[in-house]
């Protein structure tokens, strides 16, 4: 009787976890940031508050550090338009 109990205890454990680790598969969906995420957010707040040199420095280290971040392409095209643009003066 008690290895029925606990091969019942074993699968009713099992049985619940494909939920608890389930993940959404959309990065839209994300209901957590990433670094990536959060490095992306730290580069806006920058170019708000007017530092640009911030701003791009940051952007530089999400795309080296996390490539494959939902914001790098992004992160990406704004380095490139930045570095192609003449400096202010």
């Amino acid at each position: 009787m008690t290895r029925f109990a606990l091969a019942g205890a074993l699968l009713a454990a099992l049985s619940g976890a494909p939920m608890q680790c389930s993940r959404h598969p959309s990065p839209e969906l994300r209901t957590e940031d990433s670094a990536g995420d959060a490095l992306w957010g730290l580069a806006q707040n920058f170019r708000a508050k007017g530092n640009e040199q911030a701003a791009r420095e940051t952007m530089r280290f999400l795309v080296e550090r996390y490539p494959s971040n939902r914001h790098a392409p992004a992160a990406r095209a704004e380095l490139e338009n930045s570095d192609a643009s003449p400096p202010d003066k």
